[in-house]
């Protein structure tokens, strides 16, 4: 019997090791007063938080301030570019920090080409965890003629004349 009080022993001390060997009060379910202060029910640490601030730390342990700054970025484009135009653009993707603005001529697309640095100074403030480096601004689309399954040479379909 010996052995297994030796071994017994073993694995009490390994055990202990391990896990840690924390002294307890006499008493029942009394701590000591060396534990963690977060543990107590009045101590710091232990007041009720609100929603937001729940939702803002799962967010950003999960790594996803990006992807919802980014959704949020789309969703206001009318605060960040203004309202009028807002109106005439929308933006339709945002790819390795490149955010597309689809206008809808080519004439707002060149006016947004002209304020490009202030649209990206107004989301740098804005939305800083998006990760916008650059935007790229589009004209409506106009179907080529000079490509894709039916093309054909000279005028194409302009060419009304016999």
């Amino acid at each position: 019997m010996a052995e297994n009080e030796s071994e017994s022993t073993r694995v009490y001390l390994r055990f202990k090791e391990i896990f840690g060997g924390r002294k307890r009060a006499r008493g029942r379910g009394k701590r000591s007063d060396d534990d963690n202060a977060s543990s107590r029910p009045f101590g710091s640490g232990r007041d009720p938080k609100g929603i937001g601030d729940v939702m803002n730390t799962l967010t950003s342990r999960l790594g996803w301030d990006s992807t919802l700054s980014q959704a949020e970025l789309i969703n206001r484009w009318a605060e960040v570019a203004g309202d009028s135009t807002a109106a005439h653009s929308e933006p339709v993707g945002i790819e390795g920090g490149l955010l597309t603005v689809k206008c809808d001529s080519t004439a707002w697309a060149t006016q947004l080409r002209l304020m490009r640095v202030e649209i990206l100074g107004r989301i740098a403030t804005r939305f800083p965890e998006a990760g916008i480096e650059s935007i790229r601004f589009q004209g409506p689309n106009v179907p080529s003629f000079k490509r894709g399954p039916r093309s054909v040479q000279g005028r194409g379909v302009r060419d009304t004349y016999g």
